[in-house]
């Protein structure tokens, strides 16, 4: 897993960026490790291994597919290869992985696809984990991959990083690795509440993209939003690898160092250019990191931010944080009256979060028979352990014999 986008990125190289054929060596070399590596040992560079072996398979396969070849030293047909033309303003330090990130978000390819691609291909998401972050039936996430592989292998997209001037039409599904970190900060399913290897390839992304494109206050509000965020990390995790909500956590726990470099990075975002997205949400977490304890939380100065990024970024999901602000601001009475005037339930069903939400709302309001359907739907959505847990053990806290009875 943490080599796949660096092995993948370069058997892409190799073949004109073909997914498919690329893909198909990959999982080849796999499958032969699978079958040697019990009988043989694990080598010592095991990344290295597979590279090597999904290389010769991909040799293989562009020799049936290609006429045009030439002999090879170690008994496969090399094909030729044309030169890899990189623009001259192209920046410096790119390497394979980015150049797969930038292929993933092609303007050929619309939006959905950019994104859905690039968690993929550089993170090695599975489609379901693809499909729950996207509110998305599998079936549909799975042949939205596939149109967008063959788009790119049928339209000949470039494989290579843009020039400067090619990049803010890029730099929105690109800056959407953040999906890749929401799903490593809070996973869809398994035992674990966090999937540090997500977290880390994304925030190292957000990392290389700010350093390529210093000038873009959005690359760097992503960065501090991610820094920001991984803080909290150690004191979401209860010892018996549980969930801790942000305020019963034990704040003494918070990454101080990370927490400081978000903020320098939200402040220097904030002086580059009007808050976009991802700089109001850094921001927002900084009102969080500031507060010494949860009931010193500026919920006020919170609310207020998102009141700006609903206008930059309006979405229900974006909505349904909104009313979490109002109602630790003003009071659940006012946070479940915008959910109710501003989030259609239907558009979030699927979401879990949103049934959750609209518990605690409830609860806050004893109004624990709706309550209990809530919790109740938000199990029927929850494929992560602890989260289920979380959310048995509040339901658990509520109920009620004659309701049941009932």
């Amino acid at each position: 897993r943490a080599e796949h986008a660096s092995i993948l990125a370069s058997l892409l190289g190799r073949c004109g960026g073909d997914f498919f054929v690329a893909e198909d060596a990959l999982a080849d070399a796999l499958a032969t490790a699978l079958q040697k590596w019990p009988e043989q040992g694990i080598p010592a560079r095991p990344g290295a291994w597979i590279q090597t072996v999904a290389g010769r398979r991909l040799i293989d396969a562009m020799r049936l597919r290609a006429p045009e070849c030439l002999d090879h030293p170690d008994g496969h047909l090399q094909p030729q290869e044309s030169p890899v033309q990189e623009p001259d303003d192209c920046f410096a330090g790119d390497d394979d992985r980015l150049r797969l990130l930038f292929t993933c978000c092609h303007p050929a390819l619309d939006e959905p696809s950019r994104v859905a691609l690039t968690l993929h291909s550089l993170c090695a998401l599975s489609t379901t984990d693809i499909a729950r972050a996207y509110i998305t039936p599998v079936p549909t996430m799975a042949q939205r991959l596939v149109r967008a592989k063959r788009k790119i292998r049928d339209a000949a997209i470039p494989y290579r990083v843009p020039g400067p001037k090619d990049i803010p039409e890029r730099l929105s599904s690109v800056l959407q690795v953040y999906l890749v970190f929401n799903e490593g900060y809070s996973a869809t399913a398994g035992d674990q509440v966090v999937r540090l290897e997500l977290t880390k390839e994304a925030t190292e992304l957000a990392r290389q993209l700010t350093e390529w494109m210093p000038d873009q206050a959005e690359a760097r509000g992503l960065l501090a939003l991610m820094l920001l965020q991984d803080s909290r990390r150690m004191a979401r995790i209860s010892p018996d690898n549980g969930l801790v909500l942000l305020e019963d956590q034990d704040r003494s726990l918070w990454d101080r160092e990370g927490i400081a470099r978000g903020k320098a990075h939200v402040e220097q975002a904030l002086k580059q250019a009007p808050a976009g997205p991802y700089c109001l949400q850094a921001a927002i977490a900084a009102v969080h990191a500031d507060a010494p304890r949860s009931q010193e939380t500026d919920w006020a100065q919170i609310e207020k931010l998102y009141d700006i990024l609903v206008q930059r970024q309006p979405s229900a999901v974006v909505e349904l944080n909104r009313a979490v602000a109002v109602c630790m601001n003003r009071g659940a009475a006012a946070g479940l009256a915008c959910l109710q005037e501003r989030v259609d339930p239907c558009t979030l069903d699927s979401y879990l979060y949103y049934h959750a939400t609209l518990a605690d709302f409830l609860v806050r309001l004893d109004e624990r028979p709706r309550a209990r359907r809530s919790y109740r739907r938000a199990l029927e959505l929850a494929n992560n352990a602890p989260e289920r847990r979380f959310l048995s053990e509040r339901l658990g806290r509520i109920s009620d014999e004659s309701e049941d009875k009932r």
